[in-house]
Order: C-alpha cells, then sequence, then structure tokens
C-alpha cells in the first residue's frame, strides 16, 4: 500500500517515486484534489476508484470506508496507490489512514508530495519565505476537525509572529480566521491573497488585505479549492508573476486528437498555460480483415515505392509486418516516400530514412515532387486509412502506375467522448478548437451531435478553429465552421505557434479588494 502525494494540481509536480509506485497499481483509490491526469500513469488494467472527499461537498466514501477498501485490497494482495491531493501528512488525513493500515497489519509506504501550501503560493508568483521580508512560515488548516470543543489554534501566536500565514481548506471559513487574526493584533494593512485552483490553467488570485481580503473573496464568489496567503510577501507577486504570463494563459482548449496521439499537442499546449480538454473525437481500430496487408507484405519485395501519408499509417504498417514474422529486410530495392516531417519522423524511430519528403504535406505535394519521374509501370504500395482521399492513388494510376491501396487502421467515434464532450462544454466557454486531419472534424461534429442535440452548435459558435493544413480546413469549413488559425506548415509544433501567435496573450483573471 503506498500512500502517494498527488501534488497541488499540476501533473508535474509528481514525484518520480509518485509515478513509479503508480505504474505497479493494481487499485488507485484517488481524491478531489488529486488530478485525474495523474491517472494514466497507472496500468490500463488498474482499478480505479474514486472517494470524492472535498470540504465543500458530499464525500463518496467516507474515512471509514475508504480505511476499510485500503485494508481489503491489501489483504487480498493487491498493490494499492491511495493517491491524495498535495502532501498525504500535511492537512490530508493521511495519518488516519496510516493508523488504521498499521492496526489492521498491513504494510505501507509514504511517498510524500509537493504541499499546495508551498507550490499553490508559487505558481501565484508569491514566495512564502524572502530574506529581505520574513525568515518563517506558518501554516494551518482554515477548516478544523467538526466536533472539537475550541479551536486549537493559538491565534495571537500566530498573528505577532511576523511569519507568513498559510491557510488551506480555509474558504468557508475566511472571515472567521481573518478576524480571529484581526482580532489577536494583526496589523489589517497586511497583504493578502486567494489562489483558487492553483498550480493550474484554472488558477485564480483575489488580492486584498487582511482586513478586505474576505469581502473580496465572497464578491468573486470564490469556491474551494482556494489557498490564503498573508503577509508582506505577497507584495511581490507582480514582479514575480510568471505562470499567468504564458501566452495562453486562461483559455479552454479542446484536443481531438486520439488518446494516443493527443500527447504531443497537448504538452505544447499545456506548456504555453492553456486548459487543456482531451475529447478525442476519433480512435483507430483494425481494419475489417488484414488478408490485403498481409497479401501486399507477403510480395513486399516487388514494389518501387512505399507511400506513408500519416505517423498512424506507419505505425500500423509496421506493427503488421513485425506481426507476419517478417521485418524492413523485406523491402529490398523500395523507396520510401513520407508526407510531412512527422511522418518521416516516424520512419526513422525504425531506422528507416525516407528517400522523399515533399515540401508541401499532403497528396499534391507527393505528386509534385514525383513530377519529373516517369512512375509508368513502376508498383506503388499505399498502406493507409479508410476512407482516405483518393487523389493521390487516382492520379499516379493515371501516369500509368500500378498502386495498390490497403486499409491499415480506420476511425470511429469513441462512445466515452460523448460524455467528456458534454462535462467540457459545461465547464463553461470553449475557447479554442483543435482539427489534426479531416476525420477528426467530420466525427467531432457527430460527437457534438450526441453530446449536445439541441444546442450544440450555439455552445461553440464562439470558439475559435485552428486546423493543421487546408484540407483539414477544407473539410471544417464544409461542415459549417470557421477557420481562425491556418499555419503555414503542417506540423503540431507549426500548429501550436499559430495559435499562440493568434491568441493575443495571457488572459489573467485578477480581483483585488
Amino acid at each position: 500500500m503506498y500512500l502517494v502525494g498527488a501534488g497541488p494540481g499540476d501533473p508535474g509536480c509528481l514525484t518520480l517515486r509518485g509515478r513509479e509506485c503508480l505504474s505497479r497499481a493494481d487499485l488507485v483509490v484517488y481524491d478531489y484534489l488529486a488530478n485525474p491526469d495523474l491517472l494514466r500513469f497507472a496500468p490500463p488494467a488498474a482499478e480505479r476508484v474514486f472517494a470524492g472527499k472535498h470540504g465543500a461537498g458530499p464525500h463518496l466514501l467516507e474515512q471509514d470506508q475508504i480505511n476499510a477498501l485500503l485494508i481489503s485490497a491489501a489483504r487480498a494482495g493487491r498493490t494499492v496507490v491511495r493517491l491524495k491531493g498535495g502532501d498525504p501528512f500535511v492537512f490530508g488525513r493521511g495519518g488516519e489512514e496510516v493508523e488504521a493500515l498499521a492496526a489492521a497489519g498491513q504494510r505501507f509506504e509514504i511517498v510524500p508530495g509537493v504541499t499546495s501550501a508551498l507550490a499553490v503560493p508559487a505558481y501565484a508568483g508569491i514566495p512564502v519565505t524572502h530574506r529581505d521580508w520574513v525568515s518563517g512560515l506558518t501554516v494551518l488548516t482554515g477548516h478544523e476537525a467538526p466536533g472539537k470543543r475550541t479551536s486549537r489554534v493559538q491565534w495571537q501566536h500566530v498573528a505577532t509572529a511576523g511569519n507568513t500565514i498559510v491557510l488551506l481548506m480555509g474558504v468557508t471559513q475566511l472571515r472567521a480566521n481573518l478576524g480571529a487574526l484581526l482580532e489577536a493584533g494583526l496589523d489589517p494593512e497586511t497583504p493578502a491573497a486567494a489562489i483558487r485552483w492553483g498550480s493550474t490553467p484554472r488558477q485564480r488570485v483575489v488580492r486584498g488585505t487582511a482586513a478586505t481580503l474576505a469581502a473580496a473573496v465572497e464578491a468573486g464568489r470564490l469556491r474551494p479549492p482556494v489557498t490564503v496567503v498573508v503577509g508582506e510577501v505577497v507584495r511581490l507577486r507582480d514582479p514575480m508573476l510568471w505562470f499567468e504570463r504564458r501566452p495562453l494563459f486562461g483559455r479552454r482548449v479542446v484536443v481531438t486528437r486520439t488518446r494516443e496521439q493527443a500527447g504531443v499537442l497537448s504538452a505544447a499546449l499545456l506548456e504555453a498555460g492553456a486548459e487543456v480538454i482531451e475529447c478525442p473525437a476519433i480512435r483507430l481500430v483494425d481494419p475489417p480483415s488484414w488478408a490485403p496487408v498481409d497479401a501486399a507484405i507477403a510480395q513486399l519485395g516487388t514494389y518501387d515505392w512505399l507511400v506513408l501519408t500519416s505517423v498512424n499509417g506507419v505505425e500500423r504498417f509496421f506493427a503488421r509486418l513485425d506481426a507476419s514474422g517478417r521485418d524492413v529486410r523485406a523491402l529490398h530495392r523500395a523507396r520510401i516516400a513520407a508526407i510531412g516531417p512527422e511522418t518521416a519522423r516516424a520512419l526513422a524511430r525504425r531506422h528507416l530514412r525516407a528517400d522523399l519528403v515533399p515540401d508541401e504535406f499532403r497528396a499534391e505535394g507527393l505528386l509534385a515532387s514525383l513530377g519529373s519521374e516517369d512512375v509508368r509501370g513502376k508498383r506503388f504500395l499505399l498502406p493507409r486509412a479508410a476512407g482516405a482521399r483518393a487523389i493521390l492513388p487516382d492520379r499516379l494510376r493515371a501516369a500509368g502506375a500500378t498502386v495498390d491501396e490497403v486499409v491499415t487502421y480506420a476511425a470511429t467515434v469513441p462512445d466515452e467522448s460523448v460524455a467528456k464532450l458534454r462535462a467540457a462544454l459545461d465547464g463553461g466557454p470553449i475557447d479554442l478548437l483543435t482539427f489534426t486531419s479531416s476525420s477528426t472534424v467530420t466525427s467531432f461534429l457527430a460527437l457534438l451531435e450526441r453530446a449536445a442535440p439541441h444546442d450544440g452548435r450555439e455552445r461553440i459558435a464562439s470558439a475559435r478553429v485552428a486546423c493543421i493544413g487546408p484540407i483539414t480546413a477544407a473539410t471544417a469549413t464544409e461542415g459549417g465552421l470557421r477557420v481562425d488559425v491556418l499555419p503555414d506548415q503542417y506540423t503540431v509544433p507549426a500548429l501550436v505557434a499559430a495559435i499562440v501567435a493568434s491568441s493575443g496573450g495571457a488572459r489573467p483573471h485578477e480581483e483585488v479588494g
């Protein structure tokens, strides 16, 4: 049983040991404040249980039930990860869970996490200590356990110690807690800040003083999770602001790529500060029959050209080649054409160098690059997706080539993405939709019809649309979408650069009381 601190919200704050433990898990029990994105580090077959603990709302599992679940799973010989927001021993009730495990005779390991008491202020540009301002730190729970007859907090000592004060889980009791500090002698003009969803793209900061912050938080309708910082170091926020200055900060961006391919695009958008909503519009599935592909592989040495049009085409074709018991030596004399640098890089990962990569990353570019070559009598093999554009094989055949098209994968609409898209629409306005292929456009529109059959188009009307290339853009336009972003080069890095260049900069949210 591993008790793992999930950090403050940014998945990048998970420790290496925490990720290692997740990779071994048979069962992951996670809380409201543990970023669900961290679950991708657990094996696909691992069971995931949402405990739902949240100070401002009902619990799906009460603490006794969580303890019982952990103990029973451990007794059954399962590897269990208890994933808790921040650090499990900093107001995370981790001590209670470990006590229960110890009493039951179960082995456990504590994996500390990055506590929100330190990380959240840092993401807001507030150092909790500074040699020129303050030399101490006091961390308090803003919401003590129910049933206590009297508070254990010595407010008079906290108020007069001169330390930075960090209140965790304190938004619902903020007025009372700040009132206690003021009554105990804290200067009413002491700078203060409340930070909601710190370290995530949803981060929002409200500033004021010890006397005004509670009213500012109420006016701003901040709800948990909120971290409150009180002290002179809050004055340093403006020069130390960094997270909210990322160019896409404050923007909600939908990524429609397949789950397997979304990572590169999502990571780049996250790095630019966006709130990324992964909603795969397509799932890649095997063709109805592998017989045509297997037949082509059996005569691979007879082809003059192998043409690969996408990363998926590379991965699917060579996976089938591997499954046949053969390897790249079966290509013999065939030259390889790759449409786009990403496709070429996918080949390079298999130690194959493309003989031809056209400057224009689409079928027309390949045809132009082959323009000076006599293709009459040449044999071309095109392993690609079902329903791919016919322009390439049609023109090659018209020029006298023999072309064998084989389907290595097809795209379907994932059922689970319907709920994801519905939740994304309910979560607030979508700022940007991203599309990296025509199939993602078509499938997304079908997905939208299922997720919001009555008003889906209206709910994305204000969203800007970014397409990786002109073919994708044409499909989006035909589908009734207005394309706002189109990069000069048809690659993911170029798409992200074009999105950033057209964004107009960060969209910070701050209120000063």
